[in-house]
């Protein structure tokens, strides 16, 4: 038996899908973007990017996007009865490897400084809204 868990202070799914789901005593969360809290696809509030009235990037912040993932996997798990510290896998899709992969490391490094949970980091050519980096998580949980 598995329960669905959604929650008002993360981004909204982009799709018909939970924001995680919780089987036995672990916690699956879907990919997770750096979308502002509440914003869907049709508003994209992206921290760290900013459009010309074109839709040409005026502004773009990397490590804002990975700051904002991270929290709002926090934000996920804490409501979902999980924490931080819980995660024990994680795997990361980036859409530039070459241009994002060190700022991510260093980033990476500050948040998960306690607890070192499994990794893989792919390069994918595209995400489903403008952003840069996404988050697919396994946290246990009591």
């Amino acid at each position: 038996m598995s329960n669905k868990i959604n929650t008002d202070k993360a981004p909204k799914p982009m799709g018909l899908y939970p924001h995680a789901r919780k089987v036995g005593n672990l916690l699956f969360l879907s990919g997770v973007g750096p979308r502002a809290a509440g914003s869907g696809s049709e508003e994209a509030n992206i921290p760290g990017l900013k459009y010309d009235k074109n839709g040409n990037y005026e502004a773009f912040d990397f490590e804002a996007q990975c700051r904002s993932v991270f929290d709002n996997v926090k934000v996920i798990l804490e409501e979902s009865g999980s924490s931080w510290d819980k995660i024990v896998d994680v795997t990361t899709f980036l859409t530039d490897m070459k241009r994002d992969f060190k700022t991510y490391n260093r980033v990476y490094a500050e948040y998960f400084k306690d607890n070192q949970p499994c990794r893989t980091t792919v390069e994918v050519n595209a995400l489903p809204s403008p952003i840069s980096i996404e988050l697919k998580c396994i946290a246990s949980i009591d």
